[in-house]
């Protein structure tokens, strides 16, 4: 028996290929693969210049579908289960792991990136990866757990007051993703979003947000001071060098900044402003644990991941989905991959 999956050979060599169905191994179990999202790290593989991937890869973190086998140690009740799929492979051993970080473990693999990914028909992981959805959770909106899940990780580095005034730099997809649980979880207010780009800030009103700035018309400092507005809680989902100098300098005394980027380009910090407000910077790396708790989000109704879903394509036209991405980017919010109809 064999499935189709999607394997990046090389930079910019990306095809479909024929491969025998995977067997799961002890403690693990197989999922076939319904609905699965790309990534902007899934165009870095393609483009080859992501630092962790060695090519041949079969790419893909952010996908759910049903268990349809159990490897040994793992109980046979577990087939026709729906899941949801955390990419976060660690250790356990570690003293990241030991200290309740395995997102950071220093052993760390991600599924899609360090072991094959879910662009697949099928994918084994290990059990407890997979997280069960519930009945009032589809399988497109469980296919956006992961990318939620990088919010809420953010959102627990910083934490969320009831008295905050919150700023989100950036409205493409993780930004979103952050709009969503300020508004539908934690019910922040005011909540602000910054962007270069008037279509992002039409998808973040829509979300909730209560004020949007387009900072390619306006400075962002006046806009905030005019407003009177003093964020105390200020995430970067955008990620420009420039954007951290900025927020130290309009962040409210005791504020928190969360950093989500990997950018590689230095950023200016001043031990001055920092000290003078007693500042706290947050970075956050993937997901700590928190697919229950976004599936649960989820569940209530607290977030709404059809809002989250701009394109859904069928797998085998994978290519016409990077494409699109990659020449209309402002038109994309989440791209998924629908392996239902092979």
């Amino acid at each position: 028996m064999t499935m189709k999956c999607i394997l990046v050979e090389g930079p910019r060599r990306m095809r479909i290929e024929a491969r025998a169905i995977p067997v799961p191994g002890a403690g693990e179990v197989r999922v076939r693969v319904r609905f699965a999202g790309i990534c902007g790290s899934d165009l870095h593989i393609y483009h080859g210049d992501h630092p962790y991937v060695r090519f041949p890869r079969v790419i893909g973190h952010e996908f759910a579908g049903v268990i349809d086998a159990t490897g040994p140690g793992i109980a046979e009740s577990r087939i026709g289960e729906r899941v949801a799929v955390s990419p976060v492979i660690s250790c356990g051993d570690c003293a990241s792991c030991r200290a309740g970080r395995p997102n950071v473990c220093l052993n760390l693999k991600v599924v899609g990136v360090h072991v094959e990914g879910g662009f697949a028909e099928y994918c084994c992981v290990r059990a407890d990866l997979a997280h069960p959805v519930p009945d009032g959770v589809d399988d497109r909106a469980a296919a956006t757990v992961e990318p939620f899940s990088i919010a809420a990780n953010m959102l627990s580095r910083t934490g969320v007051l009831a008295q905050d005034a919150a700023l989100v730099y950036g409205a493409g997809p993780i930004g979103m993703t952050v709009v969503q649980a300020f508004k539908g979880v934690h019910r922040v207010a005011p909540l602000v979003v910054a962007d270069r780009l008037e279509e992002r800030l039409a998808r973040a009103r829509e979300s909730g947000a209560d004020l949007t700035v387009n900072v390619a018309q306006e400075a962002l400092p006046e806009v905030l001071a005019r407003e009177g507005i003093a964020p105390s809680l200020i995430i970067d989902a955008a990620c420009h060098p420039a954007i951290l100098k900025e927020a130290l300098e309009i962040a409210a005394p005791a504020g928190r900044i969360g950093l989500m980027g990997f950018n590689a380009a230095p950023s200016a910090v001043s031990q001055q402003v920092m000290n003078r407000k007693e500042l706290t910077l947050c970075a956050s790396r993937l997901n700590n644990r928190k697919f229950p708790e976004v599936i649960g989000w989820m569940a209530d109704g607290r977030i709404d991941p059809a809002r989250f879903i701009s394109h859904t394509f069928p797998f085998t036209q994978v290519q016409d989905a990077f494409d699109l991405l990659e020449s209309a980017p402002v038109s994309c919010s989440k791209i998924l991959l629908d392996f239902t109809a092979a």
